[in-house]
């Protein structure tokens, strides 16, 4: 396994998930803030003593448990708060003037604009900030990312061949492969990723009849997981017709490790979305300081080598990478990142999802 290849793969991603960054309105202008929600003044000292209230999407598999002990090692006392991450932004708007969160750990750029455009948001440039690719961070210090995750789909270690591409996925394997939910965000991402390939400007909400109809195959012939359900215990599951299933690159290395097994990973032709988990500060926290000092704290190196090793992710920060175990550097070599056009996701993405839940989801 040669280094340079890792280092070159998450270099590219960087690069592709800049465009995160531009969505509803682009990372690099906060001009569209049309509303103004209170502020809060940040304290001059963080008092550790305070319960920090964070809302994420980051939570399953043990995330939130690891990183809530390990923060109280730190003498840090969080609460996680469990919300999947299509929910969370429009939450934290729907709570502006009863906040109940300190800062928001998890979601990815499109939905950070949300709350950055929403003017919910308190600049903050963490202490490790020149350790990550500057393009994956907003520009003006609104938010900041700790992890870069590849969304895949994984096979069975048994299966004799992998699908080449999500668009194939309804005509040669139909009712094979589970996916989620567009409740959360990575069923989400897959879908777009799917939709942003049929653009046209003079097609239902900037989509092809052609796109529209590849993405209600691809949900008709697909497995919903449900609530509880699991993509690695169905695709290990022998008594299961599934054989295939939508991850978080993550969640694939840490069911690999935990099922003594190695899955196959499709690695399509025009590759595959590569998502940031990104921090930041409501304004109207009471304890930014507080939440800054998290921030410094867990998006240093030592802990997010430790946070990656345990969970499989890749850290947005540089001398983290450089601990990273094989097996997660053999896990990313075999993906490229896809070049999207977020912009056009930020924008249309609310309404692809509603027109797939009226028209294609049972």
């Amino acid at each position: 396994m040669k280094k340079s290849k890792f280092l070159k793969t998450l270099l590219a991603a960087g690069l592709a998930v800049t465009t995160l960054a531009a969505c509803s309105g682009g990372a690099n202008s906060s001009s569209n803030a049309t509303t103004t929600a209170p502020q809060a003044q940040s304290e001059e000292k963080a008092d550790k003593s305070q319960e920090l209230v964070i809302y994420s999407n980051s939570v399953s598999n043990g995330r939130g448990d690891w990183l809530t002990a390990k923060a109280k090692e730190a003498g840090f006392n969080i609460r996680m708060v469990d919300i999947a991450g299509a929910q969370l932004a429009d939450r934290v708007i729907a709570e502006k003037n009863n906040s109940v969160a300190d800062m928001v750990f998890g979601i990815g750029a499109v939905d950070s604009n949300k709350l950055r455009d929403a003017n919910l948001l308190a600049q903050f440039k963490p202490e490790w900030l020149n350790k990550i690719d500057a393009s994956l961070a907003d520009k003006d210090g609104y938010y900041n990312p700790v992890i870069v995750q590849p969304l895949v789909l994984i096979g069975n270690p048994e299966v004799k061949e992998m699908p080449k591409d999500w668009t194939e996925l309804a005509e040669k394997y139909k009712g094979k492969y589970s996916i989620y939910g567009l409740t959360g965000g990575t069923g989400r991402a897959i879908y777009a990723s799917i939709l942003v390939r049929y653009l046209d400007e003079k097609g239902d909400l900037g989509v092809s009849e052609k796109g529209w109809e590849v993405a209600k195959e691809y949900f008709a012939n697909a497995y919903t997981l449900q609530k509880g359900e699991s993509t690695v215990v169905k695709v290990l599951d022998k008594e299961s017709p599934i054989q295939y299933g939508m991850i978080w690159g993550s969640g694939a290395l840490v069911g690999q490790k935990e099922q003594n097994v190695e899955f196959k990973v499709m690695s399509p032709e025009i590759g595959v979305p590569f998502v940031t988990e990104q921090t930041m500060i409501l304004n109207t926290s009471k304890k930014q300081a507080l939440a800054k000092e998290f921030i410094n704290w867990f998006g240093q190196a030592d802990i997010q080598a430790e946070y990656s090793k345990k969970f499989g992710s890749i850290p947005a920060n540089k001398d983290a990478v450089k601990e990273l175990p094989e097996a997660t550097k053999k896990f990313v070599d075999q993906l490229k990142p896809q070049d999207i056009n977020w912009e056009v996701v930020g924008k249309y993405l609310d309404q692809w999802v509603e027109k797939a839940e009226l028209e294609y989801v049972k």
